[in-house]
C-alpha cells in the first residue's frame, strides 16, 4: 500500500506531547475524504519514544488505518538547532519535516505534510492534487500581507550578503504547517542540505528567532506553488507569547490549524476553551482522561 499508486500520502510527526492533536487530525482526514482506504500516513517520531506504545495507541484508535512509524534520530538536528522564542519550537522532532525525503521510502514520490494541531473539513486528495508546476518541490498557501522582515534579524538585514538571499524573489510568508511536497524533486535539488547550511549561520549568527520556520523561508520563499488560503486557516493557537484567542480569516474553510502557543486540548482540559476549540472538540478521540508517559 505504502507504493500504491492510488495512495494520497500524509506525512506527520508524532509523540507523546500531541497524541491527542495527531490523532483528532488523523480522524478529520478519514472523515472527510471520499476514499479513507487510499489515504496512507508516514508517522516520524523522535527515536528515544516508545515506538511500540504509540504504534498501539495508533493502532488502538483505528484498526485498520494503512501506516508506518520511522525513528527520526534527534543527533541529526540537535547540533543545529538555536534557541528560539518558544521552548516547544526547540524540539528536535519539529526539524523532521526537512528530512522527510531521507526517512520515506523512494517510492514515496509526493505527500502532504501536516502538523498535529490542525483538522481538516475537506477531503484531503483535493490538497494533495495541488499542481507544482515547473521544478518546484514546495506547495503552501502563502501570506504575502505578513511582515515579511520580522521573521528575520537586524543582522541578517544589515549583512549585505545576507539580505541579498531575497533579491529578484517575490518573497512571502507561508506556513510550514501545510505543505504539498514533491520528494523527488526535493532530493534532486538537495534542500535538506541547504536547509541545513542556512542552521549552521544560524547557529554562529543569529539571523531568525523562530524555530523551523525562518530556514524554510531562506530557501523555499518565493519558489513555491501556491496553495489556496482555505486549506490553512492558522494562528487559531494565537501568538506565540500569550495564545491568545483569535477568529477565523475571512474566506471559505477546508482546514483549521491551531498554530501559535495555545493548543484546543490544553485549553479544553483547562476549562478555559477560545470559541473555536469546539470545532476540534468533536475530532477529540483520547479526550482528557488520557495519559501518555513519555
Amino acid at each position: 500500500m505504502a507504493c500504491s499508486n492510488l495512495a494520497v500520502h500524509v506525512a506527520m510527526t508524532l509523540d507523546a506531547a500531541y497524541i491527542r492533536g495527531s490523532t483528532a487530525a488523523v480522524l478529520s482526514i478519514l472523515h472527510h475524504t471520499s476514499c479513507p482506504q487510499n489515504i496512507f500516513f508516514h508517522f516520524v517520531a523522535s527515536a528515544s519514544a516508545d515506538a511500540s506504545l504509540l504504534r498501539a495507541t495508533v493502532a488502538a484508535a483505528f484498526p485498520y488505518l494503512n501506516f508506518q512509524i520511522y525513528r527520526f534520530r534527534d543527533s541529526a538536528v540537535a547540533g543545529l538547532i538555536s534557541t528560539s522564542i518558544r521552548s516547544a519550537l526547540d524540539c528536535p522532532l519539529n526539524y523532521a519535516r526537512s528530512y522527510l525525503a531521507d526517512l520515506l521510502p523512494p517510492c514515496v514520490r509526493r505527500l502532504v505534510y501536516l502538523d498535529s494541531d490542525l483538522v481538516l473539513v475537506d477531503d484531503i486528495a483535493k490538497l494533495a492534487a495541488t499542481p507544482l508546476a515547473g521544478d518546484k518541490a514546495l506547495a503552501a498557501p502563502e501570506y504575502c500581507n505578513a511582515n515579511f522582515t520580522s521573521y528575520f534579524t537586524p543582522t541578517f538585514w544589515s549583512n549585505p550578503s545576507l539580505s541579498l538571499t531575497f533579491a529578484n524573489r517575490n518573497a512571502c510568508y507561508f506556513n510550514t504547517g501545510v505543505m504539498v511536497i514533491d520528494l523527488d524533486r526535493w532530493r534532486t535539488g538537495g534542500y535538506t542540505r541547504k536547509i541545513e547550511e542556512w542552521m549552521e549561520l544560524q547557529k554562529r549568527m543569529r539571523i531568525y528567532e523562530l524555530g523551523s520556520l525562518p530556514p524554510f523561508l531562506l530557501v523555499f520563499a518565493g519558489y513555491i506553488a501556491p496553495v489556496d488560503h482555505r486549506w490553512n486557516q492558522h494562528g487559531l493557537g494565537g501568538d506565540n507569547y500569550r495564545g491568545l484567542c483569535r477568529d477565523l480569516h475571512p474566506g471559505p474553510v477546508s482546514l483549521l490549524h491551531w498554530s501559535g502557543k495555545g493548543k484546543p486540548w490544553a485549553r479544553l482540559d483547562a476549562g478555559r476553551p477560545c470559541p473555536l476549540d469546539a470545532l476540534w472538540a468533536p475530532y477529540d478521540l483520547l479526550k482528557s482522561q488520557f495519559s501518555f508517559d513519555s
